[in-house]
């Protein structure tokens, strides 16, 4: 969106290019039938009385008809227009419109409208200082252009500066709302679903909790429940109960409540009970059955995963907990790791999953417990295997402390000539006469 260019150069005088302007608009009406057109006429008078202002009012409302200009001369048209509307001390009043008539198809050039209309509002955008609130309102006109379009991939890669943008231009929570919602439209219409539920999140963030049970708000949090409910990839629904909006759908929609605490932190049997308690309710929200079906087995294998104290889970037990054949348990088992929600591994052999790493659904107390449970476990374990530690050292200190001593009594017998204690001298020296005497006798 953001060029490095920050110029528009045209040659002419004020009165010159608004005349020529008005002639260009009158003849592009007349061609669409509007012979009584006679903008030029009175663009001449209010110029004759210096009325500056009054002159791109008409321009600007006039400039209507550029949606029907011919291919190469719509951006030129537009570029002349956008110039003498920066020569107005209030030129930030007119941008509004302007961008408003670029996000009506471009009936002369349906083929390229998008490209031609992103051009323009590319040039508009560019030109205007960094923090003015102008910008704002041409982005939202950008993103309303490339709805349904083959553009939204390049706009897709300004989203980065989103948060400076609004920074920069300083507007309140419900403009930020209405920002992130275009975004996130524009982003469903082109496919991309993860991204148009992250920006449905930060639009319901916007909205304050003395709001949070308005009409808005509750469409809102319906539209947010249903697109995480059905998202192929999204298992973690703390995001939502962590809203204000959502906790109002309590009262005011009890019903989706209930089927996100169960999708939150139940299992497959709660969420069948709900569906024959209210057997109608996911065919008239128009949610995908066989979507929460599978999201739901998977959610509560990783349930199981992550409160087996053991670390292992027999096919048997998943089989049951899933409704399944004991024969698909390890396509389930496999679904639920290339899902990220477990790690571990099949053993056919013991027909048993072992769990190497799994990931609580929610986090509360019960967890905290759990989590305390075992690291006593771990530290009493650990101080086992420090005491046997601790005691070997001990018994290899004294070791080889007994073996220097009998490595200093050996030297000391060695350098007096007297044998060690405990043993006798070796060697073939020469013997004391009296030990001759004795082994004579003897």
């Amino acid at each position: 969106m953001p060029a490095p260019t920050n110029t528009l150069l045209i040659e002419g005088s004020f009165e010159e290019l608004a005349d020529e302007l008005a002639q260009y608009l009158d003849a592009l009406r007349k061609s669409q039938g509007e012979e009584s057109s006679a903008l030029q006429t009175e663009v001449g008078q209010l110029l004759e009385e210096n009325k500056k202002d009054e002159v791109l009012k008409k321009l600007v409302t006039g400039s209507a008809a550029l949606s029907g200009a011919p291919e190469k001369e719509f951006v030129a048209a537009y570029n002349l227009l956008i110039h003498l509307v920066r020569q107005s001390p209030n030129s930030e009043n007119y941008l509004p419109p302007i961008c408003n008539n670029l996000t009506k198809p471009v009936t002369s050039s349906p083929a390229n409208s998008s490209g031609l209309a992103l051009s323009v509002l590319t040039t508009i955008f560019n030109i205007l200082p960094a923090d003015s609130v102008s910008r704002y309102h041409v982005f939202l006109a950008s993103l309303r252009v490339v709805r349904s379009s083959s553009f939204f991939e390049s706009l897709k890669q300004q989203l980065k500066n989103i948060d400076t943008w609004i920074a920069q231009w300083d507007v309140d929570e419900e403009a930020q709302r209405k920002l992130f919602l275009a975004v996130s439209d524009a982003a469903q219409d082109n496919g991309e679903n993860e991204l148009a539920y992250k920006y449905l999140i930060r639009a319901l963030r916007t909205i304050e909790s003395e709001q949070a049970s308005t009409p808005e708000a509750r469409d809102l949090s319906i539209r947010a429940l249903k697109t995480a409910l059905t998202h192929p990839a999204h298992y973690d629904f703390q995001d939502l109960t962590a809203l204000d909006s959502v906790q109002a759908l309590r009262k005011s929609d009890p019903l989706h409540f209930e089927l996100l605490e169960i999708f939150t932190s139940e299992h497959l049997e709660e969420f069948n009970d709900f569906k024959d308690t209210n057997p109608d309710f996911v065919a008239k929200e128009q949610l995908d059955a066989d979507a929460l079906n599978r999201k739901m087995r998977l959610l509560t294998l990783a349930s199981l995963a992550a409160t087996n104290q053991a670390r292992s889970l027999p096919y048997a037990h998943i089989a049951k907990a899933l409704q399944i054949p004991a024969e698909e348990v390890e396509l389930w088992v496999i679904d639920v790791i290339r899902a990220g929600l477990v790690e571990g591994k099949l053993s056919q052999l013991n027909q048993t999953f072992l769990i190497h790493r799994s990931t609580y659904r929610v986090f509360g107390e019960n967890q905290w417990r759990e989590v305390a449970s075992r690291l006593d476990m771990w530290r009493n374990s650990l101080t086992g295997v420090l005491g046997v530690i601790r005691q070997e050292k001990e018994n290899f200190i004294l070791q080889k402390e007994q073996e220097m001593r009998d490595a200093e009594a050996k030297a000391a017998a060695a350098a007096s000539g007297a044998p060690a204690q405990g043993g006798r001298r070796q060697g073939g020296g020469r013997q004391p006469a009296a030990a001759v005497a004795a082994e004579a006798e003897e």
